[in-house]
């Protein structure tokens, strides 16, 4: 199986499964004399931890990371950081029934045809658990980004037809502190409650999560086929559930005028700046030093307690499943932290190759 690894100078490789033994990730080419400590990877690992809400699944991990390399008298030391994460709480009992009856929403057929044999337990590696390894690598990613003083901030803009209002950047660090992730307190009281009643009747919903990167400097990305906003897009496009990525106005630019959407540029403070950020901070494939604005359409949890159609792979015939478990009503507030990370991991990618981080030492 390929298609676990993601960069070119700064590589992430993920690993494990939803029910296995443990999940984790290699982080190989960060650079040495970074400061790095067991707490600053569980910090972002307890952001998308299950059962720290009403509204996310009942499992009970504690995602505890142990670190087996890469760390040395508490800085990097240049040589590949390896992280693991135990699985604690698992019940496969559950998915015994579900083997050759793939789920509606899920990759479970589509894992059938090209593998044949594969784990079925919990999705297996196609689990939304997996995205352990995204959190584990974005966290080491993360640390760099400080160093210039780069921020990633992931919040919750909608969830069905509850909309979060436009709110000034400080409040969204301020407020994003609660179930749902959502800056908008009186959306996010509306979001708990839908999730909440979608939960007791046995359903999910979907939402939209949005991304803002600050201080990011002009010239990162590179032309053609490695674009900054196409790595980005790659990137979060490779979280499960995601279905839709737009960035700066998005799909909205099909509906303007050029005269609408070009972002004019001035000075201020001997800088180059844009009056508008239609372009979401990326022109050309290349940063333009404005702020990196990303969302993300995230589909409702395909796993929901309702009777739903399927086939019997074992007898080639129709069939009706009930899902059993433990499952997120809505993955939104969890993946929050999934989407800085991935993010995170890119952006130092490109600030390694593009020589704003020497890629030996700090």
């Amino acid at each position: 199986m390929s298609g676990n690894t993601i960069g070119k100078m700064f590589k992430i490789t993920t690993f494990g499964s939803s029910h296995g033994t443990a999940l984790g990730a290699v982080v190989d080419g960060c650079p040495s004399g970074l400061e790095l400590s067991k707490e600053d990877i569980q910090k972002e690992l307890d952001k998308r931890r299950p059962g720290t809400s009403k509204v996310t699944t009942s499992r009970g991990e504690t995602d505890e990371v142990q670190i087996l390399s890469g760390i040395f008298e508490g800085k990097t030391d240049g040589t590949p950081i390896a992280a693991v994460v135990y699985n604690r709480d698992m019940d496969s009992s559950a998915y015994k029934q579900l083997r050759n009856k793939p789920r509606p929403g899920h990759a479970d057929y589509g894992w059938i045809s090209k593998y044949e044999h594969y784990d079925y337990r919990g999705g297996g590696r196609a689990s939304g658990r997996t995205t352990i390894g995204h959190v584990i690598g974005g966290a080491v990613a993360k640390k760099l980004l400080e160093e210039l003083n780069i921020k990633v901030i992931a919040h919750v803009t909608k969830v069905g037809s509850i909309e979060a209002q436009n709110i000034e950047l400080s409040k969204i660090e301020e407020n994003i502190e609660n179930s749902v992730r959502c800056a908008d307190l009186e959306a996010a009281a509306k979001m708990e409650e839908l999730i909440l009643d979608l939960k007791q009747k046995g359903d999910s919903i979907g939402g939209i999560v949005e991304t803002i990167v600050l201080n990011v400097p002009a010239g990162l990305g590179e032309p053609v086929f490695d674009k900054l906003d196409a790595d980005i897009a790659k990137v979060l496009m490779g979280i499960g559930s995601v279905k839709g990525v737009e960035i700066g106005a998005g799909f909205g630019v099909a509906g303007l005028k050029g005269s609408q959407t070009n972002d004019e540029f001035y000075m201020e403070n001997n800088g180059i700046k844009t009056k508008t950020n239609n372009s979401g901070g990326i022109l050309g494939g290349i940063s333009d030093g404005m702020p990196i604005i990303t969302r993300m359409a995230v589909k409702p949890t395909p796993s929901i307690s309702k009777v739903q159609e399927t086939v019997d792979l074992e007898k080639m015939n129709n069939t009706e499943i009930e899902i059993r478990g433990r499952h997120d009503p809505c993955i939104c507030p969890r993946v929050t932290s999934v989407a800085e990370s991935s993010i995170a991991v890119v952006l130092v990618d490109h600030l390694i190759r593009a020589g704003f981080v020497n890629s030996s030492k700090l």
